[in-house]
């Protein structure tokens, strides 16, 4: 005779209460944490940054991950403070108790909070950090932006051919490991290039005055000038050099830092000719770049440049990994991140053996006209 199981009303009572709670429990957020320069004078980029991680954002709780489960996202504002970089992954590690960090925005931020992150075994991504070295720190730390090792080669190389440089002057600052590390990819590539180096000259990332290395690359006559800088330096070294009436057919040619419209904005005319080399630019055709122009220009009035861009597919692929991994665990988001492809605005993406963009094949190199960056035709 079968065995008859009889369930009080209390037990059915309590079951369900388990049941509506397990529910409930599916659709908390998931946390994760970021540290971008908020304030300061280079949170240019960082809110860039912000404002494409919020953009996916909203594109991914329309259905969530994990069953339906919103992404919520913890700000740490590091203000380009390698110090407070550091506490903040700190914090958010500690007690925030998130699975997974997106930034710094900074290298030398990412050198400070790499370690912290890869010791305490919380994957951490950055979606700005171009300086050699940065997934060396270890299998935690991950990358979405193409090192400059990949772009600025690609840079010098069209400059030579486009308009024959043969000789140029070197500025960097020396005291920030992305543009320090800037300066040893641009050494290299104009060596290999054949390009003469007439002068290097370095400044802090405090000064404001580049007159003096402006004066003495004015006397050498160089072709172009190529500059490892953050936007607000490279900005005042372009008006400088104008106003100390260096011709402007004597180009310059940036990295990474000098990819923002914030250049054209701050050194008006003075920026005009620079090149660039860059992963994307803002009047890519395919569609799903002009989705994404369109609607960031919808929410924030304004059209993303290359870090709002990184950002916003940075958290696609991060929330496809959370998707992957079945729960908000460091370990398993790490594994499954590992593996995570994705097609987006910078077009397809997948991480290599060590942690970068494996495909590096898609640099374009930009010419700013009239305060806008656009293709070099």
């Amino acid at each position: 005779m079968p065995r008859t199981t009889f369930l009080t009303i209390p037990t059915v009572v309590l079951g369900l209460a388990a049941a509506g709670a397990a529910f409930a429990q599916s659709k908390e957020p998931v946390h994760i944490g970021a540290i971008e320069i908020l304030t300061g004078p280079n949170n240019r980029y960082g809110l860039a940054i912000q404002r494409g991680f919020d953009l996916a954002t909203e594109d991914v709780n329309k259905h969530g991950v994990l069953g339906g489960r919103p992404i919520a996202i913890t700000y740490e504002d590091s203000a380009g403070n390698k110090d407070q970089a550091l506490n903040a992954a700190r914090k958010l590690i500690g007690r925030d108790k998130v699975p997974i960090i997106l930034g710094p925005t900074l290298s030398n931020e990412m050198f400070a909070a790499g370690p912290i992150a890869n010791e305490r075994k919380v994957p951490i991504v950055g979606t700005s950090t171009t300086a050699a070295g940065i997934t060396a720190m270890g299998p935690y730390v991950f990358r979405t932006s193409l090192p400059e090792g990949d772009v600025i080669p690609v840079t010098i190389k069209t400059a030579q051919a486009k308009f024959g440089i043969k000789k140029v002057a070197v500025m960097y600052g020396n005291d920030d490991a992305f543009t320090k590390s800037g300066y040893d990819v641009f050494k290299d590539a104009l060596a290999k290039a054949g390009v003469e180096v007439l002068t290097t000259e370095t400044f802090g990332g405090k000064d404001s005055d580049f007159s003096a290395q402006l004066t003495k690359i004015k006397g050498m006559n160089p072709d172009a000038i190529v500059v490892s800088a953050l936007v607000e330096a490279a900005a005042g070294i372009e008006l400088q050099a104008r106003q100390l009436g260096i011709d402007p057919k004597v180009f310059f040619i940036g990295g990474n830092g000098f990819n923002s419209p914030k250049l054209g904005d701050i050194a008006g005319k003075s920026a005009d000719g620079t090149l660039v080399g860059s992963p994307w630019f803002v009047g890519k055709k395919d569609a799903a770049n002009q989705d994404f122009v369109k609607a960031f220009k919808a929410k924030y009035g304004d059209e993303p440049d290359q870090f709002a861009a990184q950002a916003y597919d940075t958290l696609h692929i991060v929330a496809k990994a959370i998707d992957a991994a079945g729960a908000p665990e460091s370990e398993k988001i790490r594994d499954a991140l590992a593996k995570t492809t994705y097609s987006g605005v910078m077009g397809p993406f997948s991480f290599s053996k060590d942690r970068d963009p494996a495909d590096t094949s898609g640099v374009v190199v930009l010419v700013m006209k009239n305060g806008r960056f656009e293709e070099l035709q």
